[in-house]
């Protein structure tokens, strides 16, 4: 087996003491061997277990210059077998180990956190089974997942994820469902800040907010408060605003941060929270203008820059995450449901698009990276870090 040159990947080195849950006298491959091809199968854009060994088998030679393959490539009934079987857990253990060690430290780096259905991995009761995730806007990559268990929803696997991610000094950011009590204390205890978007399922909270800052807003435009109004008005309230557009679209955010929250009747039961936001979204296409308001929770003092940078990188997740998921690798479309299988290939999914998102000599996309190497054994080898 050849020496991985390069810290930022080092698969062999992060993975090579995964346990192995099959018993030794059965095994015929070795488990780094079906990592291995498992992940460059991905990374040449094959999805199912048949692939892997398609993929194997057509590249047989060449992996037998760096793997061990004492009883050549796995069927693809190997594969099933040993991912349905894989303790998730200690994936994830060697996924996080992995990404801290690639992982570059940014101050104030926003952390999204949003769960996403593996549409047809069903489980024995026909419901869906979903992943929450924890994506790194600044460094562009995944830091870790958790399945969300069945019969339950975001709000019990998301404490979980936050314990074992390294968050001190990032800025954690959540929607509507995780607006929690629970979640904020979570937050907070790892070192790290939060903007939580807020809805209808927090009704009072959001009332509360959403009668208070739109008065702000109203005040704030009027321009026509009395002198000590205005001045405590002008020191607890902020606002900034961005402005995009193209074919024929406009669509300006206004963003609002307010630390005045003496009228705030749960302060002290919401760990750490310091202010409320607001974006007001005026979107104009042609004649037509629509304007949309949405509020926040945040433990970030008096900065509504930096909040409007959290609330915008929270975004990162859903189109150069799940949507990358969903077009370059299929993942709506995988049917895999034994065992712990559907868990591990989603991330064994991750695993892959960091190492092609973190690959910077060609200047593609996900899938032209992925046809580049399917065609490349050099930049295969360059994905794995050999």
């Amino acid at each position: 087996m050849r020496n991985v040159k390069h810290p930022q990947i080092s698969l062999f080195e992060h993975f090579q003491n995964l346990q192995d849950p099959r018993v030794n006298r059965t095994k015929r491959h070795d488990l780094l061997d079906v990592m291995i091809i498992s992940v460059c199968t991905l990374l040449c854009g094959g999805e199912t277990y048949n692939d892997m060994e398609d993929f194997g088998k057509a590249k047989e030679d060449w992996f037998k210059t760096f793997l061990k393959l004492p009883n050549g490539i796995p069927s693809h009934d190997t594969f099933n077998r040993v991912f349905a079987a894989l303790d998730p857990n200690k994936f994830l253990d060697c996924f996080l180990e992995w990404t801290q060690a690639m992982r570059e430290v940014v101050d104030k780096e926003i952390v999204a956190l949003d769960g996403k259905a593996l549409r047809s991995a069903l489980n024995k009761d026909d419901q869906l089974k979903y992943v929450v995730s924890a994506w790194a806007e600044s460094n562009n990559m995944v830091l870790g997942q958790i399945k969300v268990a069945d019969k339950s929803n975001e709000i019990t696997a998301i404490p979980k994820l936050l314990r074992v991610l390294e968050l001190s000094g990032c800025i954690v950011t959540i929607d509507a469902m995780g607006c929690q009590k629970k979640i904020a204390k979570e937050v907070i205890e790892a070192d790290a800040d939060y903007v939580f978007s807020l809805k209808g399922n927090q009704e009072t909270v959001h009332r509360e907010v959403q009668s208070f800052m739109d008065a702000c807003i109203d005040d704030s435009k009027a321009n026509q408060l009395p002198r000590n109004e205005k001045l405590k008005l002008d020191q607890h309230f902020r606002h900034c605003e961005t402005v995009d557009g193209d074919h024929g679209r406009i669509e300006i955010r206004r963003y609002y941060q307010s630390d005045d929250l003496a009228w705030f009747e749960d302060l002290d039961k919401w760990e750490g929270l310091r202010s409320v936001g607001v974006v007001e979204s005026v979107r104009e296409i042609g004649d037509e203008v629509t304007t949309e308001r949405r509020y926040f929770l945040s433990s970030l003092p008096r900065d509504v820059e930096t909040m409007a940078r959290a609330i915008r990188g929270h975004w990162g997740i859903e189109n150069k995450l799940h949507w990358v998921l969903d077009v370059c690798f299929r993942e709506d479309y995988s049917r895999v449901r034994s065992g712990h299988a559907a868990e591990n290939l989603a991330s064994l999914r991750r695993l892959a698009l960091n190492l092609l998102k973190k690959e910077k000599t060609k200047k593609r996309g996900i899938k032209g990276k992925q046809l580049n190497a399917s065609w490349n054994h050099a930049y295969l080898l360059k994905l794995l870090g050999i």
